[in-house]
């Protein structure tokens, strides 16, 4: 891939990384009305069991690991879990807005090839 081209993406999707992390803390984007059930019942279970902040924490380090191309490598595999996890969430409960969950998951398939390079030792 080309060096530039990965640069570009691997920025854009830091900082959409740090916005969406920084959000489960600072709560400056409003949350959707008219939730389902089925979703509202999620969002109170990973709230109450802490699991949210943890995956901010994970987004935020993993988007300025990207920003500034420091332990991206790892960080592009930790964040596939959450990448999956936010696909098949919107694909079974909330199908309609699902678009954004499975850019982020193209774009950390995109990084994962990216730093294909340091996987080789690996594999």
């Amino acid at each position: 891939m080309n060096s530039k081209v990965f640069k570009i993406i691997r920025i854009i999707f830091g900082v959409l990384l740090v916005i969406f992390g920084s959000n489960k803390f600072l709560n400056f984007m409003p949350a959707p009305e008219n939730m389902p059930e089925a979703v509202m019942n999620y969002m109170v279970a990973l709230m109450s069991t802490k699991t949210l902040p943890l995956v901010g924490i994970v987004e935020v380090a993993a988007g300025l690991a990207f920003i500034f191309n420091k332990y991206g490598a790892l960080l592009a595999i930790i964040l596939m879990s959450v990448s999956i996890n936010a696909v098949l969430f919107h694909l079974n409960l909330d199908p309609a807005n699902s678009a954004g969950a499975i850019v982020l998951l193209v774009l950390n398939i995109i990084t994962l090839y990216g730093y294909k390079d340091s996987y080789k030792s690996l594999i």
